[in-house]
């Protein structure tokens, strides 16, 4: 069973940094990748950054290339979402997902951590 449980979201001005967090507390065995995705008021879900979980290997949406940064401690079956020069439009519900080798989507979902970046 999977149990993801997102942190370290919260209010910060524009320019600052924040470190997501998401633990998968069932310590999913078919783990193929973890992801963050956001929503921000109004809009559809969009996807932010994922990590194949091993190989490591990493993609972008091209809005935070160059600022966020996707890592994961496989270990401690978490991945973290490191997140510098804020902008007002990242201001988003941040979901973190896992997604199984029996899927092509990713198919657990956290339950969100709030990010607001003001001016």
């Amino acid at each position: 069973q999977v149990l993801l449980v997102e942190s370290g979201g919260g209010l910060v001005q524009a320019g600052d940094s924040l470190r997501l967090s998401c633990t998968d507390f069932g310590r999913t065995r078919s783990r193929s990748a973890m992801g963050w995705f956001r929503q921000a008021p109004g809009k559809e879900r969009e996807f932010v950054a994922d990590i194949s979980w091993n190989a490591g290997s990493t993609s972008y949406v091209d809005s935070v290339k160059g600022r966020f940064t996707i890592s994961r401690d496989a270990a401690k079956n978490t991945v973290y979402l490191q997140m510098n020069s804020l902008k007002p439009e990242d201001t988003a519900v941040y979901y973190c997902a896992v997604r199984t080798t029996y899927s092509a989507q990713y198919n657990y979902w956290g339950r969100g951590t709030q990010v607001t970046v003001s001016q």
